[in-house]
């Protein structure tokens, strides 16, 4: 069982519905058989940035920010798994620019941020490849196309 806190701290108006993330949150995390729970917190640009900047010395926005909860056993009696962050203006732009269906790529950020808190990387080309193995079945599953592929779009509109 998942239990998702949702805090929206954007001020976008056509977001996915709480029980989308839960369901993309379920199927990214059912390789884990306890309980989990984790926050997904939705950002503007200037948070992103900051966030980004903080934590990655990186001076801009991102699309996830994954932050998987380092508490020692026995020391809560929670099954705290860690904290996303998604900036939602970089979420739609990356879309649009790349030619994907937003709802697929929401689906594919969340799935891809429940991973890293599960502790999959893409830091080299082994660990990258598995991961995105990984999350090219599970959106498959949902019906979504593969998101590391180029031309998505021109590929829907000529099938």
């Amino acid at each position: 069982m998942i239990e998702l806190d949702l805090q929206v701290a954007s001020q976008a108006s056509n977001l996915p519905s709480h029980a989308d993330f839960l369901s993309w949150c379920n199927l990214g995390l059912r390789q884990r058989s306890n309980a989990s729970e984790l926050t997904i917190r939705l950002v503007d640009a200037e948070e992103g940035q900051q966030l980004n900047a903080t934590w990655r010395d990186k001076d801009y926005p991102t699309n996830v920010l994954s932050f998987p909860a380092d508490i020692p056993d026995g020391l809560l009696d929670i099954p705290l798994l860690g904290d996303l962050v998604i900036c939602v203006p970089v979420v739609e732009q990356e879309a649009a620019e790349q030619g994907k269906a937003l709802t697929a790529h929401w689906a594919h950020l969340v799935i891809h941020g429940c991973l890293h808190l599960l502790g999959y990387d893409h830091i080299d080309d082994a660990e990258a490849e598995e991961m995105e193995e990984l999350e090219r079945q599970l959106l498959a599953e949902i019906g979504h196309p593969d998101p590391y592929r180029d031309n998505q779009y021109t590929d829907l509109i000529q099938s």
